[in-house]
């Protein structure tokens, strides 16, 4: 099944030398890195990043926010802004249900069933969304299940073309994800 987002780009694989850092970044509070991986991602995307784009993270359930107490997806997205001049729109999707974090899905079909419908674009944002190119940023890709919940979300609302831009991507055959 295709993703529902038109192109993906990673500053990264996902591999035994990537996995602490973005482990760290995630789980450890290493949110210093922050601004080097957005650098990173910015270089990547560069291609996805037009003048009109608008950068919008993957949210996070309120309660996992409250527990991690930032979202990693959103910091990025900050970073690459700034980076790149491009116009973020922070709070444009919501986590409408706590799901289980992805790595405890066994399967691709598994990880799509855990997002579906768990996504939502805020009214407040719709006239933005309208026949815009949207960027959606995101720290690791691996079925490509919560990008495409999002993505069907923001299409649902008008988005015309929706790129993703992730720190690092899960090559098949290589290591599992986070």
């Amino acid at each position: 099944e295709p993703p529902a987002f038109d192109r993906a780009r990673a500053a990264l694989v996902f591999d035994d030398q990537s996995r602490p850092l973005i482990s760290g970044f995630k789980f450890s509070d290493r949110t210093e890195l922050a601004s080097v991986f957005a650098k990173w991602m910015g270089r990547a995307g560069k291609d996805l990043l037009d003048a009109d784009s608008i950068i919008t993270p993957t949210p996070l359930h309120w309660k996992r926010l409250a527990g991690r107490r930032f979202n990693q997806s959103a910091m990025l997205a900050q970073g690459i802004g700034a980076a790149t001049g491009r116009q973020v729109v922070l709070q444009m999707l919501k986590r409408t249900r706590a799901t289980p974090p992805q790595r405890e899905s066994p399967s691709i079909d598994a990880r799509r069933r855990n997002v579906a419908g768990a996504f939502s674009v805020r009214a407040h944002y719709a006239d933005d969304i309208k026949d815009a190119h949207i960027v959606l940023i995101d720290d690791v890709l691996t079925s490509g299940a919560t990008l495409s919940a999002c993505a069907r979300a923001l299409r649902q609302a008008g988005a015309a073309r929706i790129d993703a831009l992730v720190l690092a991507r899960v090559v098949k055959g290589n290591v599992g994800a986070i």
